[in-house]
C-alpha cells in the first residue's frame, strides 16, 4: 500500500508532517474556512461522506461528531489507524485513483489531499473520475489544491528566499506547477486556479463553484493570529470571507481554493 505514495511524501507523512498543522495561523484560517464552507454545501446529516485522503481525521472527526456517516480513505496506514479511533469514523487505506468503494456509495466526496500529491495530470484526472463515480445523483465532491503562487507567497512571508535552494523550488512550481522539496513541505503539484475545474468536467463532473479559501490574509503574519484569539474578530473575518470567496480575482492569491461540483448525468456510475 505504501507504493500509493511517492517515497518522499509518505516519508513526511510518516514524521507527522501535517498533525499540528491545522492549529494555528493560516493552517487555523484554512480549517476555519474549508469548515465554513462545509456547513454550506454538503446534504443534511445523516449523509454518508467519503473523505479521500482524509489523513488522521481532521475534519472527518467533525463530521461524526455533526451527525455525517463517515469513512475515511487514506494511503497512509498510521493515518488511518488514527482516523479509525475517532467516534463514528471509520477508515481505510486505499488510493483515490481507484477507490475501495461502490458506485453511488457515498452522498459526498471530500478530496482533500489527493489533488495535490499527484504530480500526472491523468493521475488527478483519475482521483476526480473516482469521486464522481462513487458520489451519488444530487451528492457534491469537494476538492482541495494548493494555489501555484503559494511557494512564491510564502517565501516573502517567511523569509524562505534567504536560503539560496528556496528559489529553484519556486521557479519549478511557477513553471511547471510542480513543488519538489524535502525542506518545505514535499513534492506537490500546485494547481493555477483555471485548471481544477478543467481536471474536474473532463472527469464527468459539473463544476459548480469555485472558492478561495484563505484569500490574501493567510500572508498578514502575526495579526492573523490576534485574529484568531478572538471568537468575535474570528466570526466577522469569515462571515466577511464569505461574501468575497467566489471573486475570481481572489482565486490566486488563496494558499488554498475548492472546487465544488456535482455529478454529471451519464457520467461514470450514474445509469
Amino acid at each position: 500500500m505504501a507504493g500509493m505514495l511517492r517515497p518522499e511524501v509518505l516519508d513526511y507523512y510518516r514524521r507527522g508532517g501535517e498533525r499540528t498543522r491545522l492549529a494555528g495561523g493560516p493552517g487555523r484560517l484554512e480549517f476555519l474556512r474549508t469548515w465554513d464552507v462545509l456547513t454550506r454545501v454538503l446534504p443534511a446529516a445523516p449523509a454518508s461522506v467519503l473523505d479521500v485522503g482524509g489523513a488522521t481525521g481532521v475534519y472527518a472527526g467533525p463530521l461524526a461528531a455533526a451527525g455525517y456517516d463517515v469513512r475515511v480513505i487514506d494511503p497512509v496506514p498510521a493515518h488511518v489507524a488514527d482516523a479509525a479511533a475517532l467516534p463514528g469514523v471509520t477508515a481505510t487505506v486505499g488510493d483515490a485513483r481507484s477507490l475501495p468503494a461502490a458506485d453511488r456509495d457515498a452522498d459526498a466526496v471530500l478530496l482533500f489531499g489527493p489533488l495535490y500529491h499527484l504530480l500526472e495530470r491523468a493521475d488527478r484526472v483519475a482521483a476526480w473520475r473516482e469521486a464522481a463515480r462513487v458520489v451519488r445523483p444530487g451528492g457534491v465532491v469537494v476538492g482541495a489544491t494548493i494555489n501555484r503562487f503559494a511557494s512564491f507567497f510564502d517565501g516573502f512571508v517567511k523569509d524562505y528566499y534567504r536560503d539560496p535552494r528556496f528559489q529553484p523550488v519556486v521557479e519549478g512550481a511557477l513553471s511547471e506547477g510542480v513543488h519538489r522539496s524535502e525542506t518545505w513541505f514535499t513534492s506537490a503539484y500546485f494547481h493555477h486556479p483555471d485548471e481544477p475545474a478543467v481536471e474536474a468536467a473532463e472527469a464527468g463532473l459539473v463544476v459548480r463553484r469555485q472558492v478561495a479559501v484563505e484569500s490574501p490574509l493567510w500572508m498578514i503574519g502575526g495579526r492573523l493570529d490576534e485574529i484568531l484569539a478572538s471568537a468575535e474578530r474570528t466570526g466577522f473575518m469569515l462571515e466577511m470571507l464569505r461574501r468575497v470567496e467566489e471573486e475570481p480575482s481572489l482565486l490566486g492569491a488563496s494558499s488554498h481554493v475548492l472546487t465544488i461540483g456535482s455529478p454529471r448525468a451519464g457520467a461514470a456510475g450514474d445509469a
